[in-house]
């Protein structure tokens, strides 16, 4: 993972989380940034019991990156976002811990008095799909959809996602 931070305020981007081609025999979560701006990458799973948050991946203009290698082990992952170049935000309900730099966080209660960040993560549900891709676009874009990268279900999966903020 690599760092960079930023402030953030500016022009809105919307979210779409949309079906990515079928992907090979990997099982991978992948975010592909869609826009014409750098990201930074934060994100949220379940692993056993324990809640953990783990940032930046930094995604340049219209490419993707790995975020976890593998079968994905959670039905539900959480991501929160941000636009390096416009400003703004990808959000969403879920409270999770964050801080500035790089980070690995165990536990997602009392971020503030533990000296972290709190940041409202949106939720993607996987459906248990073994191999997931997110897909973040300009605002003229379709209206936000989830689905699986592989698996019977990849055409018919699908999910209204918010969008950013400034």
């Amino acid at each position: 993972m690599a760092l960079h931070s930023s402030g953030f305020a500016g022009l809105g981007v919307g979210l779409a989380l949309a079906l990515a081609a079928p992907a090979p025999a990997f099982a991978d979560f992948r975010l592909c940034n869609k826009t014409d701006s750098r990201v930074g990458i934060s994100l949220g799973y379940k692993e056993s019991e324990t809640w953990s948050t783990e940032g930046w991946w930094n995604v340049g203009a219209n490419s993707c990156e790995t975020l976890l290698r593998g079968p994905l082990s959670s039905r539900f992952y959480y991501v929160y976002a941000i636009d390096y170049d416009r400003g703004g935000e990808w959000n969403g309900k879920a409270y999770m811990c964050t801080r500035d730099k790089e980070f690995t966080i165990k536990g997602i209660e009392d971020c503030l008095a533990r000296g972290f960040e709190r940041s409202g993560f949106f939720e993607i549900d996987t459906g248990e799909q073994k191999s997931w891709t997110v897909q973040l676009t300009e605002p003229t874009a379709k209206p936000a959809s989830v689905a699986p990268t592989t698996g019977p279900d990849a055409k018919n999966a699908g999910l209204e996602a918010g969008a950013k903020t400034q």
